[in-house]
């Protein structure tokens, strides 16, 4: 397991009955956690004392309550800052977890000792963008979504990014990819966080376990002839962290050589000592890694 455990201005409090508290900078959230699945003595008293809560609703969706939060407010994770916001579905903009992926994005820009571009497919709001910006790479930040491509241009210039070299691309990724095969344009890093379900602009469905293969088999037409890494991170329930790990090595490894690792991503629980699971990951390196 890749633990984020980091972080100064984010901290999973405790953990129990289907729910996690949370500190993001001042403010402290209640939020449903699917892996929660044990109850234990709610002891910290952020359980009788937080700023907003995320309650599910037995018909679908949710809500916040007790709702004393600003409009927005901002957490850093060292030289990354990111604008932070309660959104429907208990988001806030930043899947904290992710600053373990953030971590090994710099670190091998870092290490490449050459100019790398990247590209970061359903970018979000752009999270491992800035991350491989502020280690001096180039970024295509792609996502189908106007506002998350927006909101990650607020946390590029909150960070001090607005003018490295960053393309915003709002378009469905896979037509994207295709373009970029026909124009010829090469990656030497991926990193993509597709979704377990949605649908494009003309109405496609996308159903992870049926189209991931075949996205990943037109994604590698992008890739440089000497890649550096690519990333696939999944948040789909019941998907073992090991699946990623032999796409990659199916489509990757055994046209590029390196090596590929998997592992769940987590979070330290502060008051039990847990690591709260969030999801899977697997990572290709390249040779020279």
């Amino acid at each position: 397991m890749w633990i984020a455990d980091q972080w100064k201005d984010y901290e999973v409090l405790d953990t129990s009955g289907g729910e996690k508290l949370e500190r993001w900078g001042e403010y402290t959230l209640v939020r449903p956690d699917p892996q929660v699945i044990w109850a234990t003595a709610r002891t910290h008293p952020g359980w009788k004392k937080f700023d907003a809560r995320y309650s599910r609703s037995n018909t679908g969706g949710g809500k916040w309550s007790a709702h004393h939060l600003p409009e927005r407010w901002q957490v850093a994770y060292g030289d990354l800052v990111f604008n932070v916001k309660p959104m429907n579905f208990k988001h806030t903009g930043v899947f904290p977890e992710q600053a373990a992926n953030w971590d090994f994005i710099r670190d091998q820009i870092a290490r490449a000792g050459r100019p790398i571009s990247v590209l970061n497919l359903f970018a979000y709001t752009g999270g491992a963008t800035i991350a491989a910006a502020v280690a001096g790479a180039s970024v295509c930040h792609v996502d189908a979504a106007k506002g998350m491509v927006a909101w990650a241009k607020e946390n590029a210039k909150s960070s001090g990014l607005e003018d490295r070299p960053i393309r915003w691309i709002v378009d469905d990724c896979a037509k994207f990819v295709e373009r970029e095969i026909r124009r010829g344009r090469r990656y030497d890093a991926i990193i993509m966080d597709p979704p377990s379900y949605g649908r494009g602009p003309s109405g496609e469905i996308w159903k992870l376990e049926n189209d991931l293969y075949p996205f990943l088999e037109l994604v590698c037409g992008v890739l440089s002839d000497d890649p550096l890494f690519f990333i696939i991170n999944s948040y789909t329930t019941g998907l073992a962290p090991s699946v990623l790990g032999y796409l990659l090595d199916t489509l990757v490894t055994k046209k590029y050589g390196g090596r590929t690792e998997c592992g769940e991503l987590g979070l330290p629980v502060t008051e039990s000592g847990l690591v709260l699971p969030c999801g899977s990951t697997g990572r290709w390196l390249g040779a020279e890694a």
